[in-house]
C-alpha cells in the first residue's frame, strides 16, 4: 500500500521513453525540491539515442534501479513519447511489490500504469517534468499533484456535458492513454476491466483512428465489463467532417447498447490542466444532470 510522502523523502527522476530537454529535468528537480523532497536522477536520465532517452539497456537500468531502491519513495518519469513497450517485459517488479512506491507520469507511462495496476497497486496519472517546470506552483495540475502525493486525495466535481450518461459506478480507476491501451490489448499488460472504471485520453489522433480503437474495445466486450467510463481530453484531435460525427459522438456511438455511466470532458490528458488521478485505486463515479463527481481512496 502506498503511504503519503513526507519531507525529505527521496524522489528519483528517470527517462524511460522519449528523449527530454535537460532544462525540464532541472526545472522538475527545482519544483520537487521546493516541496521539501530530496531529488536525484537516473544515470542515463539525460541520454539521447534517436528518439529515445538512451538505449533499451540504459533505460531498463535506470528504471530497474528506481523500482528496486528501498530509499526511493517516488519515481517521476520525465516525459512520455514512446519506448516503454520495448522494455516493460524486461523489468522485474519483485522488489517493487514488497515495497511499493509512487510512480508518476502519463502518456507513454500508461504502459507502467497498466503493469502496476495488474500487480494490485496504485500509481499516479499526472504531469511530468515539462509541466513541473513551466506551470505555476498554484496551478491545479501542480498543486493537485503535490497534495495527492502528500496524502490529500481530491474529489473532482465536473460540469455537465451533453454526451454524459447519468448513473453511479464503483471499482478501481484504470486506464490512461487510449492509443497505449489499444496497443497493449491481448498482451500480459492489458487491463483488468471487469467491474472497474476506465479512463481514456489521447492527443493528435485522427477521428477514424479514435473510432478504430473504440471499436476494438467494443468488439472485445470491454464496455459490457467496465462499470463506468471517464473521457478525458482528446487534444489536437482535429474533427473530420467525413466521419459525420464529432469525436464525442464517435466515443458515444461505440457505447451503444450499454448503460454504463459516462462523463465527458474530464480535465486530464495532454493539457496544462492535467488533474492528477490515482489509478488502481478504489473509486466512485457519480454522474447527474447537474454535475459529475469522481473520488478515489487509498
Amino acid at each position: 500500500m502506498l503511504t503519503p510522502l513526507q519531507p525529505n523523502d527521496l524522489v528519483r527522476i528517470v527517462s524511460p521513453s522519449g528523449v527530454i530537454e535537460a532544462a525540464y529535468i532541472d526545472g522538475a528537480k527545482n519544483t520537487l525540491s521546493s516541496w521539501g523532497l530530496q531529488v536525484i536522477e537516473g544515470e542515463y536520465c539525460r541520454q539521447s539515442y534517436g528518439r529515445f532517452a538512451g538505449t533499451q539497456a540504459q533505460r531498463i537500468s535506470d528504471l530497474q534501479q528506481a523500482l528496486d531502491d528501498q530509499e526511493t519513495k517516488a519515481i517521476l518519469c520525465s516525459r512520455g513519447g514512446y519506448g516503454l513497450t520495448q522494455i516493460v517485459d524486461k523489468l522485474d517488479f519483485t522488489t517493487f511489490c514488497s515495497r511499493p512506491k509512487w510512480l508518476i507520469g502519463f502518456s507513454d507511462v500508461t504502459v507502467l500504469h497498466n503493469a502496476i495496476t495488474n500487480l494490485g497497486f496504485s500509481s499516479v496519472h499526472a504531469i511530468m517534468a515539462k509541466h513541473l517546470t513551466e506551470l505555476n506552483a498554484d496551478s491545479e495540475a501542480v498543486a493537485g499533484l503535490k497534495n495527492l502525493l502528500f496524502g490529500n486525495l481530491p474529489e473532482y466535481i465536473i460540469h455537465a456535458h451533453p454526451q454524459n450518461r447519468s448513473g453511479k459506478a464503483t471499482g478501481k480507476l484504470i486506464g490512461g492513454n487510449l492509443s497505449v491501451i489499444y496497443g497493449l490489448r491481448g498482451t500480459p499488460f492489458d487491463l483488468p476491466y471487469e467491474g472497474n472504471i476506465l479512463f481514456i485520453e489521447d492527443i493528435a489522433e485522427k477521428p477514424y483512428h479514435i473510432d478504430r480503437m473504440m471499436q476494438n474495445l467494443r468488439l472485445g466486450g470491454i464496455f459490457s465489463k467496465i462499470s463506468g467510463l471517464v473521457v478525458g481530453q482528446f487534444s489536437h484531435c482535429n474533427e473530420d467532417p467525413m466521419m459525420l460525427k464529432s469525436i464525442e459522438e464517435i466515443i458515444s456511438g461505440a457505447l451503444a447498447g450499454t448503460d454504463i455511466p459516462v462523463v465527458f470532458n474530464f480535465p486530464a490528458g495532454h493539457v496544462d490542466d492535467n488533474h492528477p488521478l490515482l489509478l488502481g485505486a478504489q473509486s466512485t463515479l457519480t454522474i447527474t444532470s447537474q454535475h459529475s463527481i469522481l473520488k478515489s481512496v487509498f
